[in-house]
């Protein structure tokens, strides 16, 4: 049992040894400055590719410099993974380390590598992990994230006014303007198409041939499709945003909290040390109970005939007064400690 703990113990210890190595690597900035390089390095191969008379004439050194780049690619992520050697759950609960994970994980699949279209697909995903170096690009990546709920909201209402007036113009307009507005579909295209703004002016003009009306019809569409619904859009895009900005600079102040905790926890012992202390205390009980066991058999033993007279120094046992009231003052020292 002793030994089981303690194999435990120098388990945990190992991986918190290999995972504080592996954080002072990935903390460093002249990591991040490398995995950067290398992710820019394979954005230019993809687009040097794109060049049927390079790729054909470079096609060696382009494989070479893109393996070159799926080794450090590698390289990074046992690295992240070591790092997370005593708390792989964290690691796991990180979103961009589960895409940095599929993204260089299915590069390797023998499927996948065959297929030229969805390899170079998978390279081009690499491009998006700049934005875990770029703090303000992954801020905006987390904000339109974020607005997706209330973006469907607007799409919702915006295609509601969008057919609403398309209606309206299909009615209206099409005996007189069959091209713009003969069908439903041709209605909202047009619609969809004056909510930019284009070609407002031609509109207006032709509708005021028509009926003067019209002027109402026009001035209430792009009042509340091109002002209103648009305005909504931003506001909550920038709503979203301030979220976002919120959010990372609470998991910064978190990063920051855990670098400052990090050295205390190891002096402390933290969670890991902790359980290694709770195990060795429960292995020096072990111990004094047996010692304890072996003096009182001992002492037992030694009251047989011939063997002197029953109480020893202690005046109650044959035991030493040192070794007994040793162990007794060791267990109460344990127990103080635990």
């Amino acid at each position: 049992m002793g030994l089981s703990m303690q194999s435990g113990g120098s388990a945990r210890a190992g991986r918190a040894r290999l995972a504080a190595r592996c954080r002072t690597v990935t903390e460093a900035p002249a990591f991040s400055l490398v995995v950067f390089a290398a992710i820019l390095v394979n954005a230019a191969l993809l687009g040097v590719e794109t060049y049927s008379g390079l790729a054909a004439e470079y096609q060696q050194g382009l494989q070479l410099a893109e393996r070159a780049c799926l080794g450090v690619f590698t390289v990074e992520m046992l690295l992240r993974l070591g790092a997370h050697a005593d708390r792989p759950g964290q690691f796991l609960r990180d979103p961009w380390n589960l895409f940095d994970l599929a993204v260089l994980a299915s590069a390797f699949l023998p499927l996948v590598r065959e297929n030229t279209t969805v390899l170079r697909l998978l390279r081009l995903a690499r491009v998006l992990r700049t934005a875990r170096f770029l703090p303000q690009l992954r801020v905006l990546l987390v904000a339109v994230g974020r607005s997706l709920p209330g973006t469907v909201s607007f799409l919702f209402v915006g295609a509601l006014v969008l057919y609403v007036y398309a209606m309206v113009g299909w009615v209206g307009f099409a005996d007189s303007d069959p091209g713009h507005y003969g069908s439903i579909g041709r209605a909202l295209l047009t619609l969809f198409l004056l909510m930019t703004l284009d070609g407002l002016g031609e509109a207006v003009h032709a509708g005021l041939e028509i009926s003067r009306l019209s002027i109402l019809f026009y001035a209430s569409y792009v009042l509340l499709a091109s002002f209103v619904l648009v305005n909504v859009l931003i506001g909550v895009v920038l709503n979203s945003l301030d979220e976002a900005r919120a959010l990372e600079a609470e998991e910064a102040a978190g990063r920051e909290a855990g670098r400052r905790d990090a050295p205390r926890a190891g002096q402390q012992g933290g969670p890991a040390g902790a359980e290694e202390l709770r195990e060795r205390i429960a292995a020096v009980r072990l111990a004094l109970a047996e010692l304890e066991a072996g003096l009182e058999a001992g002492s037992g033993s030694g009251a047989g005939p011939g063997a002197g007279p029953a109480s020893g120094p202690d005046g109650a046992s044959g035991r030493p007064v040192g070794a007994g009231a040793s162990a007794a003052m060791t267990a109460a020292s344990v127990d103080t400690v635990a």
